[in-house]
């Protein structure tokens, strides 16, 4: 991959609805990924139940008991991909359950180590596009974004957006509204604001670490330790840094 090569994303959609079209989280994606078309950025979208991923934690359950697992072939667009952005929805809460299976798939797959030695998701961004009816935004991008930067994405700073409407039943993101022409929550300035400021701090997130080939190599190389050496130092019997 060189420099000149556009930048690409690729959103998960952890939706619950099985359909794709039936998804509110999957509007807010689109509003985000508009944003990020226009800064010249190629966009992959994946929602996850139209794939059967199966559980587990090691990169191919089908090596594991199961008769299918989608994932391995999911997991190279991941790795195609510069930036990572997982979109839920909320319930009871938290995130969705489609969304915790996503992250420990790809948690799965943290121990591998990229071509520098490093682990393997250095050197890409990611962040989290939310919806419901209910509290729980930013609790959600906490869990989701924590995972992401704990296995190795870099996070920008605001790398979360979302919208929430009046708490219990009613209009969803992007349902039609009587008497208005401006389906529901689009026309939310909050929502609009942090969703572009999201897109863009991706984008130059990834174009940094792009220009920097990658996270910059020191004391973070899990090869090296396996070696036995912290930092090009030898360790002592304890694991510490010896001299």
């Amino acid at each position: 991959m060189t420099q000149s090569t556009p930048l690409r994303a690729l959103y998960i959609n952890c939706s619950l609805e099985k359909k794709p079209a039936d998804s509110h989280t999957r509007r807010l994606i689109e509003h985000s990924a508009a944003v990020i078309r226009q800064a010249g950025v190629e966009v992959d979208q994946v929602h996850a139940l139209e794939h059967q991923i199966a559980f587990g934690m090691k990169p191919d359950m089908t090596e594991h008991g199961w008769d299918r697992d989608d994932w391995p072939a999911l997991f190279e667009r991941v790795m195609a991909a510069d930036i990572l952005v997982l979109g839920t929805p909320i319930w009871l809460g938290v995130k969705s359950s489609v969304c915790t299976q996503v992250i420990e798939r790809l948690y799965s797959s943290s121990g591998e180590k990229n071509e520098q030695g490093q682990y393997l998701y250095y050197g890409k961004a990611g962040g989290c596009l939310v919806t419901g009816n209910e509290d729980g935004v930013k609790a959600c991008s906490m869990e989701i974004l924590y995972a992401l930067q704990h296995i190795g994405y870099s996070v920008p700073p605001q790398a979360d957006a979302g919208w929430i409407g009046e708490a219990g039943p009613g209009p969803s993101y992007g349902d039609p509204v009587e008497g208005s022409d401006v389906p529901t929550g689009f026309g939310n300035e909050f929502t609009n604001r942090n969703t572009t400021f999201m897109a863009w701090n991706l984008i130059h997130m990834a174009r940094l670490l792009r220009k920097a080939g990658g996270f910059p190599v020191g004391g973070n190389q899990g090869s090296e330790w396996e070696r036995g050496t912290r930092s090009g130092y030898p360790l002592d019997s304890d694991g510490r840094p010896a001299g």
